[in-house]
Formats: structure tokens, C-alpha cells, sequence
């Protein structure tokens, strides 16, 4: 069964850093590009990034551009968010998923940016 679980949120002071993991299993996880989305309380999804299956290439939302980093280790199965320079707007939980047949949500991993 194809799962992806995500870990390495938690609560962080304005300016700090976090680094995110996305975990994959029961798929060939190195034939998919891979996103990362959050959803802040009382709104939608929101795509904060992706990266292509090789890892060669990556794409940010604006908001996160020059701040964060996607990259991912296929022989582990294993995708990363490093966030930098955090912000309270950066609060939210933290989600991976499939570009191609993407999978139902999972439990994603809560950030909190608060001083």
C-alpha cells in the first residue's frame, strides 16, 4: 500500500529554522515527482513546492522562495523540507505528496513560527 508520512514539525521562534521529512513506502518512490504543501488553519491547501524525480529541479511558491529547500534521497525514500527564516505566516501543517496519482492526504506535521 503507498504511504508517505511526514515528521520533523514543531514549534520554532520567528527566524529559526526547521527541516521537514517525507518518508515513502510501497511505491517506486524515485519514478515520482514529489510536492510539498501546508494548509493553514481555516484555508486550503497551499503548494509550497516540488521537485522532479531525479531531484535535478525544483519550484517554490513565492512565499517561500530563498527561504526554503526541497530535496529528496531515492535510496532512502525520502524527501526534505529545509525552512529558513521562518515566519508566523509559515505556520501550518506540512504535507508531501505524489505529483502524478496523488495519494489521500496523510497526517501531515505541524509548524508553529511563534516567538
Amino acid at each position: 500500500q503507498a504511504q508517505l508520512v511526514e515528521s520533523g514539525g514543531g514549534l520554532v521562534q520567528p527566524g529559526g529554522s526547521l527541516r521537514l521529512s517525507c518518508v515513502a513506502s510501497g511505491f517506486p518512490f524515485g519514478n515520482y515527482g514529489m510536492n510539498w504543501y501546508r494548509q493553514a488553519p481555516g484555508k486550503e491547501h497551499e503548494l509550497v513546492g516540488e521537485i522532479i524525480d531525479t531531484g535535478m529541479l525544483t519550484n517554490y511558491a513565492d512565499s517561500v522562495k530563498g527561504r526554503f529547500t526541497i530535496s529528496r534521497n531515492n535510496v532512502k525514500n525520502a524527501m526534505y523540507l529545509e525552512m529558513s527564516s521562518l515566519k508566523p505566516d509559515d505556520t501550518a501543517v506540512y504535507y508531501c505528496n505524489r505529483i502524478q496519482r496523488p495519494l489521500p492526504w496523510g497526517q501531515g506535521t505541524q509548524v508553529i513560527v511563534a516567538a
